[in-house]
């Protein structure tokens, strides 16, 4: 896990425009323009024309591009070369040429082409929000946060106060927030401050809301580190910097000497707590907004929270709403992401009469979204989806298993690849990964089938009465659809509860008349292993 030295340098170019050649490069947008028209580019390789341009006034080395553009990972020369052709590819560069990029052999790179910078969003807040009320500065930057960031939800990590004997375990105050930083960076649906701006503001005379307006960021993320003899109390509060209001507060404790561990379970907590309560306050705030005012990010967000509901209706709504996000920014790798899930969806839970085109649809779409943000996970995540419904289960664990590399606090990521390895027959890396799903996003709205997917693995291990209590507590949830009443039933009657488990397949039938062992079997593709015989004749049993 990297963790950063002060006086390190962060690039700080998120709020400035460049512009060289025809071209836009904008950093507060995170895309490069040509004529006014957005040209496709991958993230990692915008990322590194954007500290390039930054860093005009002089050669960036080699081991710095790595240090920033891979965060610090062993790379190949052959990869730095790739990244670097694609880079002057875009902007109509060549290696012989050389007008925008020019090589420093052995050294190095710097971007050479005649370049005019405007914007600067954090002096332009800063004066704005000096001569504003405290009512009338939210709405202000929420407008310029509007402008600025095309819609996407912002946030700044602040160092957090130390409080406790000096000593060496007060570098965590700074080391744990610099690594949510780094980790909450691969959220890209989530404008991240650069710690060399956030850490800017440190110290017990520091106003969160202040700091939020200057760096004009719509959420702020503050913390407390304290230290009482042998125990450590770490507190984090996530904050609405338009409203002051607290939207989510947590505290972890443990020994001094269990320090270290804390500190990675503390920030895989946080960052997955935030990939939930972000998004569900962002709906919060969409829902407020008249239709027409809706940016692709709102439709984007509002359509999750319908997407995860799990019925025909909402269903059909969620991909409307993506359809729109689409429309609004046709290189919206989420908006096509979340418009694969929904047909994803549709194959899964039968909504549509040709589950097949329905699980094609969404391979398409899985697809284009890889294509535009290979380092989007989500996008790694619903290609992984669609193999699962193809019984193509090793493939799907390796497309859960990119996801969770690009971001290793992917709750959902972690949990359906688990769910796969469960149909697979991997029964003790499935509750791993399960459990550690739960762990990591205990309120997550697909909490349901993590639990239930727990129920499966105890299935496979021969437990049937722990089997039976997590089924029933899985279809107890909100949000549980058809297949996760019907495991309750399945479990209900391993575990020789004859009367719930007809009172859950009576619920399942509700949902579906149509119920069948067939229709469980094309959701859930298990591999032809005992786990499959044992849920066949369950199922044969219960009359399904």
């Amino acid at each position: 896990m990297k963790t950063f030295g002060k006086g390190e340098h962060v690039p700080q170019a998120d709020a400035l425009v460049f512009t060289f050649d025809g071209f836009e490069l904008d950093g507060a947008r995170f895309e490069l323009r040509r004529g006014g028209e957005r040209v496709a580019i991958e993230p990692q390789v915008l990322s590194l024309l954007l500290l390039l341009a930054e860093n005009r006034d002089r050669m960036v080395s080699k081991d710095e591009l790595i240090e920033h553009i891979w965060d610090g990972r062993i790379v190949s020369e052959t990869a730095v070369a790739a990244r670097i052709k694609a880079a002057r590819k875009a902007v109509g560069d060549t290696g012989s040429a050389q007008k925008v990029i020019r090589t420093i052999h052995g050294k190095g790179f710097r971007f050479v082409a005649d370049t005019e910078v405007s914007g600067d969003l954090e002096k332009t807040l800063c004066v704005k929000s000096a001569l504003m009320t405290e009512e009338q500065a939210a709405p202000a930057i929420e407008d310029m946060l509007k402008n600025a960031r095309d819609g996407r939800p912002s946030i700044a990590v602040l160092p957090f106060e130390y409080f406790g004997e000096p000593g060496q375990q007060e570098i965590v105050a700074d080391a744990l927030p610099a690594d949510i930083i780094a980790d909450l960076s691969r959220l890209h649906w989530l404008f991240v401050i650069a710690r060399g701006s956030s850490f800017r503001f440190r110290g017990p005379d520091v106003d969160p809301l202040s700091a939020g307006r200057q760096l004009g960021v719509r959420y702020g993320l503050t913390g407390t580190v304290e230290l009482s003899g042998e125990h450590v109390t770490i507190g984090v509060s996530l904050i609405d910097m338009t409203s002051s209001g607290t939207i989510w507060a947590e505290h972890y404790h443990g020994g001094l000497t269990e320090l270290q561990q804390l500190r990675s379970d503390i920030e895989s907590h946080v960052v997955a707590s935030l990939a939930v309560q972000i998004p569900q306050n962002e709906v919060r705030l969409a829902r407020r907004r008249a239709p027409g005012e809706l940016d692709a990010w709102a439709c984007f967000h509002l359509g999750l929270d319908h997407m995860y509901r799990f019925n025909r209706q909402d269903n059909a709504r969620a991909a409307a709403l993506f359809t729109q996000s689409l429309e609004r920014d046709p290189y919206f790798s989420g908006a096509m992401g979340g418009l694969s899930f929904t047909h994803f969806q549709s194959a899964f839970m039968r909504f549509s009469e040709d589950p097949a085109a329905e699980v094609e649809q969404a391979r398409v779409l899985a697809q284009q979204a890889v294509e535009t943000d290979r380092l989007d996970p989500f996008a790694h995540f619903n290609a992984g989806r669609c193999s699962w419904l193809d019984g193509q289960l090793e493939d799907s664990i390796a497309w859960f298993d990119r996801a969770t590399s690009l971001s290793p606090s992917f709750a959902q990521g972690v949990y359906t690849r688990g769910l796969v390895s469960v149909m697979a027959g991997q029964a003790a890396q499935a509750d791993a990964d399960l459990a550690l799903a739960l762990d990591l996003s205990p309120l997550d709205p697909l909490a349901y089938g993590m639990t239930s997917a727990r129920a499966l693995v105890q299935v496979q291990l021969g437990n049937m009465a722990k089997a039976q209590e997590l089924g029933v507590k899985a279809a107890q949830m909100i949000g549980a659809h058809k297949h996760i009443s019907l495991i309750a039933a399945l479990t209900s009657h391993l575990a020789g509860k004859h009367a719930e488990a007809r009172q859950w397949l009576t619920r399942a039938k509700q949902a579906d008349p149509a119920i069948s062992s067939e229709v469980f079997f094309a959701s859930f593709p298990f591999a032809k292993n005992g786990a499959r015989e044992t849920i066949e004749k369950t199922l044969r049993e219960l009359g399904v």
